[in-house]
Parts: structure tokens; sequence; C-alpha cells
């Protein structure tokens, strides 16, 4: 790495290079913790090279004693600070997202509760000044207005147009289960459901030609990259509860992306360009994540004997809101919040919940790495 910056450094003062400047800023963060380390760990040994000196006179040799302890523990912090620096960047943490949220298991319950998400979400965005909009929004009843508290929700897409939106809000991707009383329960028993929330990094507008608008579209190489042939377009009727443009106009676009049968239909607007621009845009996030999750979970097969930490797929309840207790448990991190009211309001609980998965996934992330090195070596001495 050390010599890849240097190496970039020295390019980048030739001539400007956006994607050198891009790979300069992100070894940057490591190069600055390796210098920090680096001068801590020559003080330490100075340190330790006057404390054992024979010639030193008593005095040195306690004030030395004393720097030692205080140089280790900056050490310790700089050392924790160096791992975390060399853990990868997920390559769409830079990326706006979208959140998809469906009901699971629990019938009518599951679709309050999947509408009790969706509003924790636009509360929390709110708070934290992301810009965020409905892109698909149909309740049970096939309506859509989210207007209302109890909403039976049956999908939502919320788009998070926010520079770094995937990279804090990936973490919530998975099966959401709450144990609660329905209101429909004349005997208080406690019933549970679940919610299914989807992240899915965002593409930018095409229009916008950097490395991930136009040209990775058509590049075959990229995630992003979707061959027309593979795709059947369906126009129809708008369906739904209501709305002039109901049942009058062939606005509604479906697309199948046909070798993995991955479907989008977009219904919003009564013109059926912007419907079909829309419809494209969720279609490419979904088979740039579908690749990026396959990658992945080769990857977790690679490291599962040696790290022991199979990824978590979207079939597991990642995390439990009890109404009963007020009580939120996120079961990857294993972080236990009593202040469910402020978590579902979108607060500071939710943000803390949050940041605890950030940094299992870390660690997860730094597992892997060691995994890999561990492997590479081994085969190295194999050879």
């Amino acid at each position: 790495m050390a010599s890849e910056y240097s190496k970039l450094s020295s390019e980048l003062g030739e001539g400007f290079n956006p994607r050198t400047a891009k790979r300069i800023g992100e070894l940057s963060k490591v190069m600055n913790a390796l210098k920090e380390w680096e001068g801590a760990n020559s003080s330490l040994s100075e340190l330790n090279t006057l404390l054992h000196d024979p010639t030193s006179d008593s005095e040195i040799r306690s004030l030395a004693s004393e720097d030692i302890a205080l140089i280790t523990e900056q050490l310790y912090v700089l050392s924790q600070r160096l791992a975390s620096s060399l853990i990868p960047i997920h390559p769409f943490a830079h990326l706006p997202c979208l959140l998809e949220i469906r009901p699971g298991a629990g019938g009518g319950e599951a679709a309050l509760f999947a509408g009790d998400l969706l509003r924790m979400y636009q509360a929390y965005c709110s708070r934290k000044g992301f810009r965020a909009k409905l892109l698909k929004y149909e309740d049970t009843e096939g309506g859509f207005d989210c207007g209302g508290s109890q909403v039976s929700l049956q999908e939502a897409i919320l788009e998070v147009d926010t520079p770094s939106a995937y990279g804090e809000l990936r973490c919530e991707a998975g099966v959401h289960r709450v144990q609660r009383v329905p209101a429909t329960e004349s005997k208080g028993r406690t019933h549970t459901s679940s919610a299914v929330v989807l992240v899915l990094p965002s593409l930018p507008d095409i229009s916008v030609g950097d490395e991930l608008g136009e040209d990775a579209w058509d590049d075959p190489q990229s995630d992003y990259y979707i061959d027309p042939k593979d795709v059947r377009t369906d126009i129809m009727r708008a369906r739904g509860a209501g709305g002039q443009h109901v049942n009058t106009t062939d606005s509604a676009v479906r697309l199948t992306y046909l070798p993995t049968n991955t479907v989008v239909s977009i219904q919003d607007s009564r013109s059926q360009p912007k419907n079909r621009e829309k419809a494209w845009r969720l279609l490419h996030s979904k088979i740039a994540q579908a690749r990026r999750e396959a990658r992945e979970d080769e990857m977790v097969k690679l490291r599962r004997s040696v790290v022991g930490v199979a990824k978590m797929g979207r079939g597991d309840k990642i995390r439990t809101y009890s109404w009963g207790q007020q009580r939120v448990t996120d079961h990857r991190s294993g972080l236990t919040v009593h202040d469910l009211s402020d978590v579902v309001e979108g607060g500071v609980s939710l943000e803390k919940v949050m940041e605890s998965v950030r940094a299992w996934l870390g660690e997860r992330d730094m597992e892997g790495l060691v995994a890999d090195e561990a492997s590479a070596l081994s085969i190295g001495v194999k050879k």
C-alpha cells in the first residue's frame, strides 16, 4: 500500500486524474494511521532503550517508565485505528440507496409493522438531513396514499438520495421481527410477526456520466450491466384503488430480467417514459446487488472453515422489537436498548443500534482479511 500510495502521488503530480485522486484519498486514511502507529512504535523503542541503558540515571529511567505506560496505551488505540483503516470500503458505500420494505410472516400485523418500519426510516432520514422520497408505495388495499399511522403496507421503496446513504443503511437489510399485542387481539396475547427490509445501492442518473453512470451501464464488466436482449418489457394499464389515470392509460411498466426472472414494476407516474426510467434504474440496482451478494457468498464459503462466521442471509432475524418490554435487540451485534419508542421514531437509540451493527460488520470484514492472508500464506508454503 505504501509503494502504491507513493507511485500514485507521483503520477498525480504529473497530471490530475480523477480515478488516481480517488484512490489516493482511499489510501490516505491507511497511510496516516500507519504513520501515527510507526511514530508511536519508534518512541516506545527509544524509551525502552533509555530504560535499560545502564548509563541512564534513576530520574531518567523513572520518567521513561512513566512515558512507556502512556505510549503503550496510545499504541493500542493506534493499532485499532490502523486495523480499522485496513478494512476495505464497500464498493457501493458512497452511493445513495433504495430501501425496500415488505411484510413477512404474520398476516395483517406484519403489514402494519412494515408500515411502522417505513415511518421509522423516514423519520431517521429526516433527522439526519438525508433526502428521502417514496419511489413506490402500495398498501394492502391497492392504494397509493401513505398517510395515516395504521396503514397496512404491501410494499414500499424509499429512495435515500444522499451520497454514502448505502454505507449508512446497508446494516438494516434482513428480517425484522416484532413481538406485540395486535389491536385486534381480544385476549391480550402477544403475537410475533416480521417484515423484510432490502437495501440496494441506487444508481445516479445516466446523464451524470460518471464512472457509475452511462459508462457502467454499458460496460459488460460492470455489475450494473444488463443486456437489453435479456429483458422483457410489458406495458399495461395502471391498477389500484383510485386516481384519474388508473385503468385509463397504458402507463405502468414491468421489466423482467429473464436470466434470473427478476421482476420490477412501476406505475407511480402517469407518464410511461418516467415509469420506464424508474423501472430500469431499479432493475440495474437489483442486478448489481445480486451479483455483489453472489461474490460475497462465495467468499464466505471459503472463509467459513477459518473464521467460523457465516454471512447472515435474508432469512435470518436480524433484530427484534418487543413492545411489551420496550426493548430492541440486534442479534448480530448483541446490543439491546430499552427505548423502543425512540427507535421507532428514528431517534438516537436507532442510530446507536445501527452503529453497533456497522462495528460488527467491520469486525467480520477484518476476520475475513486475516483469513484471506492466512490462506494465501498457506498456499505459498505448499508451493
